[in-house]
């Protein structure tokens, strides 16, 4: 498929600028287009933290200046708080010996920590300017939003109001709900299809992984003992001697996208036109018939795929979202106020013995 100008002439524009063609040409949010959920507003905290975009926005830039990886980081918290149990947070608190978190549950172990210290920064940011108003699970949304937006990508408003949950769901739910790397496309479009998801939102969500790294153990199936015969041979050659089979299961992690690593960009879908996925998951979507036109669709045209890119995240943004009096603001974001408030209770009381 021959590439479109624009994206030709992208790549050879360095990244910050071509943040600013994006801006220009991508700043597609006209609120009325998208349907949002009864307690949550495109300008909730327009009088209670005006500025709360900007704290987030002006410290995310300077936390990508030293590492845009990071950016893919905080996406994925996003998309793993989104799926178990609605975006609310629930997947920032810590668990105990005898109560494990969804950190705990297998499809979290490779969340990046620090994506979670950066919310918890944030938060602490946002609260020291405008007290405690703003939930985790609004800031978690924004941070996802910007990560998007400064590594390349489209920029786009967030309805807000969410409220942080009081509880975590059991790590049963979360593998329920989060599909593994090695998933095909049928199961992926059956499992989203639950959350109301069509054919279009799920190759466009999976766009997001033209950021980000994925670990050896996600795809050494597609290598050994037999290589996939949907992978390019080239690639999987390059792929061998970053997972050698002898320690295929090791921590050693690999680009998402193997031509514009760090840039938000449609390069991940010509990567699938050409056998260059990096899990079952991203390379099923071209091999299935009733994806693969998506794909196609996506290659060629960047544009289109930013603008369906944002439907299905302002979707999946507002998946069983907790809103008016439900649930709570936390004071900290891994922990619920009820125990934040034991936990001073307890020192107070030792303080004065």
């Amino acid at each position: 498929m021959a590439p479109k100008v624009p994206y030709l002439t992208c790549l050879l524009l360095l990244l910050s600028s071509c943040s600013h063609v994006s801006e220009a040409k991508y700043s597609t949010t006209a609120h009325h287009h998208h349907h949002i959920e009864n307690g949550l507003s495109w300008s909730f905290y327009e009088s209670s933290c005006p500025k709360l975009e900007s704290i987030i926005r002006d410290h995310l830039r300077e936390v990508f200046q030293d590492d845009i990886g990071q950016a893919a980081g905080l996406l994925r918290v996003h998309f793993h708080d989104c799926f178990v149990q609605g975006c609310d947070a629930s997947v920032l608190l810590a668990g105990s010996a005898n109560s494990p978190s969804e950190q705990e549950a297998p499809p979290n172990l490779t969340l990046r920590r620090e994506a979670l210290k950066i919310i918890e920064d944030l938060r602490e940011l946002v609260h020291k300017k405008c007290g405690m108003v703003v939930s985790c699970a609004d800031i978690t949304a924004i941070a996802a939003r910007d990560s998007v937006y400064l590594s390349g990508g489209p920029e786009y408003n967030v309805p807000l109001g969410r409220r942080d949950s009081l509880n975590f769901a059991t790590r049963e739910t979360v593998l329920a709900n989060i599909p593994a790397p090695t998933s095909n496309t049928s199961f992926l479009l059956s499992s989203l299809a639950g959350k109301n998801f069509d054919a279009t939102d799920v190759v466009a969500l999976s766009g997001g992984h033209t950021i980000g790294r994925g670990h050896c153990a996600a795809f050494t199936n597609r290598l050994y003992p037999d290589q996939d015969p949907t992978m390019a041979k080239n690639f999987a050659k390059k792929l061998k001697t970053i997972c050698p089979e002898e320690n295929a299961s090791n921590s050693t992690t690999t680009d998402l996208d193997v031509r514009t690593p760090d840039g938000f960009d449609n390069k991940y879908y010509v990567n699938l036109v050409h056998r260059q996925g990096l899990f079952t998951s991203d390379q099923d979507l071209y091999t299935e018939e009733r994806t693969r036109e998506i794909v196609e669709s996506f290659a060629d045209d960047e544009a289109l795929f930013f603008d369906k890119f944002v439907a299905a995240m302002l979707k999946m943004g507002q998946l069983s979202v907790l809103t008016g009096k439900e649930g709570e603001i936390r004071a900290k974001c891994s922990v619920r106020n009820e125990e934040l408030k034991s936990v001073v209770e307890d020192e107070e009381a030792r303080d004065e013995l």
